[in-house]
């Protein structure tokens, strides 16, 4: 049996910034792959390049030099408009800052990548629910965003990044405005989406939060520092 190509493929990466006081590359030369069903953390300090290789991933920036497969087309030299596409139909995207719609409720805020996807409106009930089914939170569909917890409130931003039944859920710093306990509860929910199948690139600076993930990769200075494996610990679930 055929190994299948990689779900996304870095090849010689580079991301220069121009700008009149100098220019600065911010990713010097990576080669990355990340097959279907993996649950990755990228680690490194602040102007590692993390941030601008998520933003490569999710398909909100485009390489300087190289190339960004993506199911093994070459989407580096796509228009603003096919990367929209890419946006809202293979990367499901959850932000430390939540971004939902304050003072609308949770299916509403679940609901709008649908209506922005011009899905029909019994297809868009139906899925908006069963995606807030996915996270638990059924009997909130109706609550309020902003009359919900801080967890709730994550949950609810992880089902509208599954509502569109994405290839990759990219996780920017999730549980950077989550307590500690809440913040694990979140990850142990992140990592049982992967064990369902979902692949996870998660971005964090923190030890703690990597952990959860099957492989870890380092960056500093724009550069892969470390790639490795990584045994995730036991943490017990509710």
């Amino acid at each position: 049996m055929k190994n299948k190509a990689p779900l996304i493929e870095l090849r010689d990466l580079e991301k220069t910034y121009f700008s009149p006081g100098g220019d600065y590359t911010a990713l010097k030369g990576i080669n990355l792959k990340i097959k279907s069903g993996e649950f990755v953390a990228l680690m490194g300090p602040s102007g590692s390049g993390k941030s601008t290789l998520m933003h490569i991933i999710g398909a909100l920036d485009i390489p300087t030099k190289g190339k960004y497969l993506l199911k093994g087309k070459d989407i580096g030299k796509y228009t603003s408009d096919q990367l929209a596409g890419i946006r809202n139909k293979e990367i499901g995207f959850v932000f430390q800052t939540f971004n939902l719609l304050p003072r609308t409720t949770v299916f509403a805020n679940v609901e709008k990548p649908l209506i922005y996807a011009d899905v029909p409106k019994q297809q868009r009930v139906k899925r908006a629910m069963d995606s807030i089914a996915k996270v638990g939170l059924t009997d909130k569909a109706q609550n309020l965003s902003n009359h919900i917890s801080g967890g709730q409130i994550q949950r609810v931003a992880i089902a509208r990044a599954l509502v569109m039944n994405p290839n990759i859920l990219l996780a920017d710093e999730p549980t950077g405005n989550l307590d500690t306990q809440t913040a694990k509860e979140i990850m142990v929910f992140i990592r049982k989406l992967n064990n369902q199948g979902h692949t996870i690139v998660l971005i964090t600076h923190e030890k703690e939060i990597a952990n959860y993930a099957k492989r870890i990769i380092k960056l500093r200075d724009g550069k892969i520092e470390s790639d490795k494996p990584h045994k995730q610990k036991k943490y017990a679930s509710k």
